[in-house]
């Protein structure tokens, strides 16, 4: 029995499931869902039905720069984690409780059935054109600080005086902080967590400032798409970004994926909370393994495996 399936087979009546943001995408991600099962084919078919483009080309073929941008990111992730996510849900029971890292609340809500696959991808795809236009109106940034704990970057932020703004955007573990808004007060707070301890601070290639307020141009055109698909309550409570609460039912999840837009990730909140709901084991559901590298950082009690291929899934039944 391999590593994953001993896991597993401990931790499947008390799981938390958790899907990624973006950043983990990668060229090629998804391709042996697509080619070795008739649902994910199907799904990366009718993808490119809604997005009108070719996106099963660009998750397979690149380029990189091309993936990388915002509009395709986004809608790639989310198809990539929801085929995982529904091919899981047929092998083992479903989770006590979800979450999904800022874009990652998408996928999290659609394997919840608050809306189907090509309603939760038509909000993906407004969410990112809308984000990436909004980054075109006023040019922002991102930047990662590690070593500092939220509440004093929090303060910097909150002290800074200069032109611009710049706030606190994810909070991904205790003491990596991710900050948001106009590039030279990023630059500035940047500058000022060095001066007290910070052991690292870098730019993210971002194409604008994420979870600020600098995204409100996103915020209507989101909001009507929003309001147009039909909502269910979930089959179970997803811990929303925005404030930590038990979403469950319709309203709640308007709220949730609208204001998160323009507020913080509250990442490192939101594991530990799902923790005392007794949890025994995290499984993330998406490309790549940034989410099992925070929760190392967020508690390293905490079990946390990653699903992110078909061959994954298949050790489950090993």
């Amino acid at each position: 029995m391999g590593k994953l399936a001993f896991e597993m087979e401990i931790i499947m009546k008390n799981s938390a499931w958790i899907f990624p943001g973006q950043g983990s995408q990668k060229i090629g991600m998804g391709k042996d869902l697509y080619d070795q099962t008739e649902l994910g084919k199907s799904y990366f078919n009718l993808a490119n039905e809604v997005m009108e483009y070719d996106l099963k080309k660009i998750i397979f073929e690149g380029p990189d720069e091309v993936l990388k941008k915002t509009e395709h990111t986004q809608p790639a992730i989310y198809l990539i984690s929801f085929i995982l996510g529904k091919i899981l849900q047929d092998q083992i029971e479903n989770p006590i409780i979800s979450a999904g890292h800022s874009l990652g609340e998408f996928s999290a809500l659609a394997i919840a059935n608050a809306f189907n696959f090509e309603d939760g991808l038509s909000l993906v795809k407004i969410r990112s054109k809308s984000m990436a236009k909004a980054g075109l109106i006023e040019k922002g940034a991102m930047a990662v600080i590690i070593g500092l704990e939220h509440q004093l970057i929090k303060k910097i932020c909150e002290d800074y005086k200069g032109a611009g703004i710049v706030v606190t955007a994810n909070y991904n573990s205790k003491n990596q902080t991710v900050i948001s808004g106009s590039q030279f007060a990023v630059e500035s707070v940047m500058k000022n967590s060095k001066k007290v301890g910070a052991k690292l601070t870098s730019m993210l290639n971002v194409s604008g400032a994420f979870h600020s307020p600098l995204m409100r141009p996103a915020r209507e055109k989101l909001a009507e798409v929003i309001n147009s698909i039909q909502i269910s309550d979930v089959n179970y409570p997803i811990i929303a970004n925005v404030n930590l609460k038990k979403v469950k039912n319709a309203q709640d999840i308007k709220y949730s994926m609208l204001e998160q837009l323009e507020n913080p990730v509250l990442w490192h909140q939101s594991i530990l909370k799902m923790k005392n709901y007794g949890v025994d084991c995290f499984i993330e559901i998406g490309p790549g393994k940034v989410l099992q590298g925070l929760n190392k950082r967020i508690d390293r009690s905490i079990s946390c495996v990653s699903i992110n291929s078909l061959s994954d899934i298949k050790l489950l039944n090993v």
